[in-house]
């Protein structure tokens, strides 16, 4: 049974950075380097050890915020590992508020970004201390002191407390486990660290410069127990676990604690368990310490923002403030005529828990029942959140329908008002032509334009609703050199339509296999999405129109045989290779009439009315 430890020996902290500057790889090598693991576990051969996930892995980001904890010279430091894409800010603004300190990692070659400027102004408003590390110092193209230099400007813009200006920097190498406070340049401009060759630096500076957590050896047990749920976790034996920060008094475990949300109290339990965390492990405990980070099982319908605390003092804890979301798409179940073929999930009530699953840990989401019982309104932070849901229960053996995501208005003082963003985008200089072009056709204001250090660095102010699709098409007009983000701006009057519009969609008429003479007939005058020998049913898409206008044919129908010349020509039909979309683009073709089929193992594009005219 592990033995609990004084406060003043615990550190809670956040990574938090920019998508892709090195936060879960340097959450690895600080899990690594503190013997978290034996030297003959796989993980310490095992890379992006935290994002556990198997999107999380295939993509390169992380989605959900993990816990983890390390000891180090006799202190216990709790680390969260946050994403970093603006699409989790709400993940991100929920571990904030379990910590007392950040460290907010910068690429030293790509500077300060979009979300670099959000995730600190968030720690700033959390009154966090922060600690900068200048990571990937050891890249051809780094500028570390020049990004040093933004990153002083940027606490001077956000800072909040006079304090918050004074903060340590430390240089790093993340992918090596190295950091430092000195450096010296080599010959092909990369920077070596000289002071260290591993990340003692770094857990030196994260217990001299983060405070610990309030409280002390005796006052603490004043006031009884009180923690906020900020995450939780299950498994199939213990059930639930409600893990959060003790911001006060003791829990022992069996004694009886108490549930409240919004300020009433829902169920009463005991502790059955209680546990605190060691690398990736939770260690059983006999009873709480003030400011660790612990989880709790008893309570099986607990949500995250709720308070747990003792039953004589009966104190929640303000609510959780999280973004609300900004765009939302519909979930139907299918009535596809192969419905059924690859999934197991394919009811009203299937798709519905499973939403109100997610709902419990996906703090961003919101979900509307009120459209009937075979469609429900699901809304998120933006298309790469809703997406990442609609993968994860495709993968799961979810069959559905979704439509386009559509924006969340509001009436403010009688205006109707959308959400805006402000997106950072960077290209090559020749592609700088194609982003102002798609840029203006998306009613977009440019904000500002600068030379960047691989190309051209472009701000523009842009109405979500007419940003929706703009990654996918700017990656496609700069042949996938264009590195754009985003940061939510709030609420602002509505915006004009952005002016461009989609051609029609080429429909089949009839069900069957499609065949490469129906298909030959279709590419004369548009792109095809399904290959011969795929199947295919009535009102589903099969391709693009060059024109506006919906067109409607047969890809079924083969050539009349006549004879045997005629039987021989088939041989020689050729075909371009059809179009295969990712599910973004296929989410951002849909228009108000159409569908999107998702199954385990295929996406097809259809009409919401199947009964087309032959």
């Amino acid at each position: 049974m592990k033995q609990v430890i004084d406060n003043k020996n615990i550190r809670n902290i956040a990574i938090i950075a920019h998508v892709d500057h090195g936060k879960t790889t340097l959450v690895d090598h600080l899990l690594k380097q503190a013997k978290v693991f034996a030297a003959h576990e796989v993980e310490m051969g095992q890379e992006t050890i935290m994002d556990s996930g198997d999107l999380e892995r295939e993509r390169g980001l992380t989605i959900l915020s993990k816990n983890t904890a390390v000891y180090w010279n006799n202190h216990k430091i709790n680390i969260l590992d946050t994403p970093g894409h603006a699409d989790f800010a709400g993940e991100v603004e929920r571990v904030l508020s379990m910590v007392d300190g950040c460290v907010l990692l910068v690429d030293a070659a790509e500077g300060v970004l979009s979300q670099t400027k959000y995730v600190l102004s968030l720690a700033f408003k959390q009154g966090l201390k922060v600690i900068v590390l200048i990571n990937k110092v050891d890249k051809k193209d780094q500028r570390a002191f020049e990004v040093l230099s933004q990153i002083e400007t940027l606490f001077l813009e956000l800072a909040e407390h006079d304090h918050q200006i004074d903060f340590p920097v430390i240089y790093a190498i993340g992918r090596s486990g190295i950091a430092g406070l000195s450096t010296k340049e080599n010959p092909d401009n990369s920077l070596s660290i000289v002071d260290s060759d591993n990340l003692a630096p770094l857990f030196e500076k994260i217990i001299d410069h983060i405070p610990h957590p309030m409280g002390n050896s005796e006052g603490y047990k004043e006031g009884g127990f009180q923690m906020q749920v900020t995450t939780l976790d299950s498994d199939p034996h213990k059930g639930i676990y409600a893990i959060g920060k003790v911001q006060r008094g003791i829990l022992l475990q069996n004694k009886p604690m108490a549930l409240m949300r919004q300020g009433k109290v829902v169920d009463t339990k005991k502790a059955e368990y209680i546990y605190t965390f060691n690398g990736l492990k939770k260690e059983e405990i006999k009873e709480t310490c003030v400011g660790d980070i612990v989880a709790i099982v008893g309570f099986t319908n607990v949500k995250i923002g709720d308070t747990i605390v003792s039953p004589d003092t009966l104190e929640a804890l303000p609510d959780l403030n999280i973004a609300e979301p900004t765009i939302k798409v519909d979930f139907l179940v299918s009535n596809s005529p192969f419905v059924g073929r690859d999934g197991k999930f394919v009811t009203s009530q299937q798709i519905k828990s499973r939403l109100e699953k997610e709902l419990k840990t996906n703090v961003g989401l919101r979900l509307n029942l009120e459209n009937g019982g075979d469609s429900f309104t699901v809304s998120g932070r933006g298309e790469l959140h809703l997406t990442i849901l609609i993968e994860t229960m495709r993968r799961e053996g979810y069959e559905f329908s979704v439509s386009r995501p559509q924006v969340i208005y509001k009436t403010i003082d009688g205006v109707i008002c959308e959400p805006w963003e402000l997106a950072t985008i960077e290209v090559p200089e020749e592609y700088s032509g194609a982003i102002i072009t798609a840029m203006a056709v998306r009613k977009a204001e440019m904000v500002d334009m600068k030379n960047a250090r691989n190309g051209s660095e472009f701000t523009y102010k842009v109405s979500t609703r007419n940003w929706i699709g703009a990654r996918s098409e700017l990656l496609q007009k700069t042949s996938g050199m264009c590195v754009s983000h985003t940061q939510f701006l709030g609420y602002e009057p509505k915006s004009a339509q952005a002016a461009n519009v989609r051609s029609g969609a080429v429909v089949t008429t009839h069900s069957g296999q499609a065949v490469a003479y129906g298909l030959e007939k279709i590419q004369k005058r548009a792109v095809t999405y399904v290959a011969p020998g795929e199947e295919v049913y009535v009102g589903m898409i099969v391709g693009l129109n060059s024109r506006y206008e919906d067109l409607n044919m047969n890809v079924t129908r083969g050539k009349k045989l006549t004879n045997m010349r005629a039987s021989s020509s088939d041989d020689i039909t050729k075909l371009a290779p059809p179009v295969k979309m990712s599910l973004e683009q296929c989410l951002i073709f849909l228009k108000q009439d159409e569908l999107l089929e998702v199954t385990p193992k295929n996406l097809r594009l259809r009409k919401r009315s199947l009964n087309v005219k032959q």
